[in-house]
């Protein structure tokens, strides 16, 4: 099976992309975690993404904040499907210029992008790509929203 690669440009961006890894692992697929600094390891993100095929990944989710490069600039380098999480991170202006840097991409490099912080959808997301051509994975997903429908079901008759 392909593997999903969670990059991110600094270790302290792990808090928030560890929910990725956790819906990765959850759904049986298999992954890496990478630090990859678009600003202080540029040679390596390049060979990263333009490798990234060769090292049997198929979608590649990207954490990044304040400017937040590494999403835009790993898929400027491969084919893959590239997830953009902006992280709030110390040197961010609430976010936004993470989240307008990575959604704001210029027409023929796409990013998919999730919401602030939101590496659980990424997760979900890189799922459901690998779920179009892998049915064991498309089971699960389905069994995942099943479960969130239950839960819902169970909150509407506590509340009803």
């Amino acid at each position: 099976m392909k593997k999903v690669a969670v990059i991110m440009g600094s270790d302290s961006d792990l808090k928030v992309m560890q929910d990725a890894v956790d819906m990765l692992n959850d759904f049986g697929i298999p992954n890496i975690v990478d630090i990859v600094s678009a600003h202080r390891t540029p040679e390596y993100m390049f060979d990263f993404a333009k490798n990234a095929a060769k090292n049997d990944i198929a979608v590649i989710i990207a954490g990044a904040g304040g400017a937040a490069h590494l999403p835009g600039m790993v898929a400027s380098l491969t084919h893959l499907p590239v997830i953009g999480v902006p992280v709030k991170s110390s040197n961010s202006i609430d976010g936004w210029d993470s989240v307008l840097s990575i959604l704001q991409m210029p027409n023929g490099v796409p990013v998919a992008t999730v919401a602030l912080n939101a590496a659980k959808n990424a997760g979900i997301l890189a799922a459901q790509i690998l779920g179009t051509s892998d049915e064991s994975i498309a089971n699960k997903l389905m069994d995942y929203k099943k479960k969130l429908n239950d839960e819902v079901v169970e909150k509407r008759k506590k509340i009803g």
